[in-house]
Order: structure tokens, then C-alpha cells, then sequence
């Protein structure tokens, strides 16, 4: 039976238990015998110990330094180019660190991409659904466009007992095939922190490369997304900084990705962007 040689990427900042909790999870899955896995972690500049944790627990894991500056989107990336410049993979498993794995992910994530190939001929891009440890409710992985005339939504889907077809995908568990890579490269640069996982799952479909999420949950993950706006109580300043922030509304990155998928809303977006930065007390008040 044919090797299959799969790159695992992590990117990681200050939260070292998280970062143990999921290479432990990773490691004590179920994978087949035919499948050899390498372990990439980005530790983007962490001042907490994971470095050494990760060291003396998981010594195989290849750990690639950042400066503190990569973010999520970028350490995602040094991890991959870090992959792909050691020898050619069948396949790339992106995994954020805050994730426990259940044991069976691996074996649904293969199940998948028979199924895809199987079905279309061809390999594809495979989410791994997520849910929340105690209200059991799902908190990422593949999502359906909802696109009418004003806005453009998504709409999380749960798993169905077999692989669906997606728009949107998480990459919190995320199963990239080579050849996918071969036809749309990794994460586009223009993103540094959030929004790369859209854009790339947004890209497959453009390309008629299949986008599916996985038949069962393979992991638990808790909701870290917090409301897309501040509170009336910051300054203008502030809030104006946060408009500007990678790690808030990244105005800039926003706009490329609206401009890049869905031209028709950019004037609709840039209007909400401002909107809930000059009167973020409107938002306060419907949304509780």
C-alpha cells in the first residue's frame, strides 16, 4: 500500500497548555499505518515556554521561530512554506492549537477525501467540523453562502453522517490535498491574521475544486470569536484603532476580501466598517 506523507500545521502564541492539550490529541489519534505524518508548529515569538514544552514532550514536532509579529495567517504560512520546502506532501493539515482532536478525526478526514475522489474525480479541500464542550453546539468548520441582493451571509452546517458540500471553510481542521496546492498556492499574503481560510476555501470553489466538511465532529474548540465591534465605552481613537487592527476589524484585509469575492457589496461593507466604528452604540443596544 502506498505511503501517503502529510504535512501538519500549527501556529502558536503564548498559550502553552492549549498548544500541548492539541499535540496531544494529534498524537493520540487513530492513524492508519500508510499514512506518515510531519509536525510543523510555528511558535510565533512565545514568551510562555511552549517552545521548551513542545520540545521535551513532542520532540518530533519541527518548530519554525517567529518574531511575534505573523499572527495567525502568517504563522500558518511560515509553517507551510517551512513544509513544502522539505519534500513534496500528499496532503496539508492545517489544525489551530486550541483544538482537542477526537480520536477518530484523521479516519473522517480519509473518509472524505475517498468519498470526494470517488465522486468528482478529483481531491479537494476537507473541513473539519467543531463543537463547543458544554453546549455541544458546532463552532467551526464548513458554512453556505447566503447571497442576496444586500448582504452576503453564511450559514454554519452541522454534520450529517456523510461529507456535504460547503462554500465557506473554517481551517481549524482543515485537509488541503497537493493538488489543490498545485493549483492555488497557500494562504494569500494580503492576510495576517483572520479571513485566509475564507478566501482560500472561496478560491477552490472558484476553481471547481470540491469543498466539503467531514461526515462527523472531529474535534472540540470553543467559539473565540468575539462581537465585530467595540463598545461606545472605548474612545473614538481607540475604536478607530481597532478598525485598523489585524485582530480586529482589519479594514484593509476586509476590503480586499470583499473586493476579491463579492464586488458588488463593497460599498455596503465599507459603510458597516465606519459605521460601527463612529456609532458602535447602535450595535450595543440591538444586539443585546
Amino acid at each position: 500500500m502506498k505511503k501517503e506523507n502529510i504535512a501538519v500545521l500549527l501556529t502558536c502564541h503564548n498559550r502553552k497548555n492549549k498548544t500541548i492539550s492539541c499535540l496531544d490529541s494529534l498524537y493520540s489519534a487513530s492513524i492508519p499505518d500508510n499514512y506518515e505524518l510531519d509536525v510543523f508548529l510555528t511558535d510565533d515569538g512565545s514568551t510562555d515556554g511552549t517552545s521548551n514544552a513542545v520540545n521535551t514532550f513532542f520532540p518530533d514536532v519541527k518548530i519554525i521561530n517567529g518574531d511575534g509579529t505573523l499572527y495567525w495567517a502568517g504563522g500558518m504560512r511560515l509553517a507551510w512554506e517551512t513544509a513544502m520546502s522539505k519534500k513534496t506532501y500528499d496532503a496539508y493539515l492545517l489544525i489551530n492549537d486550541d483544538i482537542v482532536l477526537h480520536s477518530n478525526f484523521f479516519l473522517k478526514l480519509i473518509e472524505t477525501d475517498s468519498f470526494v475522489f470517488t465522486n468528482t474525480g478529483k481531491k479537494g479541500v476537507y473541513s473539519g467540523a467543531t463543537i463547543d464542550e458544554n453546549s455541544g453546539e458546532v463552532t467551526y468548520g464548513g458554512s453556505r453562502l447566503i447571497n442576496n441582493l444586500f448582504i452576503v451571509k453564511m450559514s454554519l452546517l452541522a454534520p450529517i453522517g456523510q461529507p456535504i458540500k460547503c462554500d465557506v471553510t473554517n481551517a481549524n481542521i482543515l485537509w488541503v490535498s497537493k493538488e489543490v496546492v498545485e493549483e492555488i498556492g497557500i494562504f494569500d499574503k494580503h492576510f495576517t491574521h483572520g479571513i485566509a481560510d475564507y478566501d482560500y476555501s472561496l478560491q477552490a470553489v472558484r476553481k471547481k475544486i470540491p469543498v466539503f466538511l467531514a461526515p462527523e465532529v472531529c474535534g472540540v474548540c470553543e467559539n473565540d470569536h468575539k462581537k465585530n465591534w467595540i463598545s461606545s465605552r472605548y474612545s473614538l481613537s481607540e475604536r478607530i484603532a481597532y478598525l485598523k487592527s489585524p485582530k480586529g476589524l482589519a479594514i484593509k484585509e476586509y476590503l480586499y476580501y470583499i473586493r476579491k469575492h463579492f464586488p458588488l457589496f463593497i460599498p455596503y461593507s465599507f459603510v458597516m466598517l465606519w459605521l460601527k466604528t463612529f456609532f458602535p452604540i447602535i450595535w450595543d443596544r440591538v444586539k443585546s
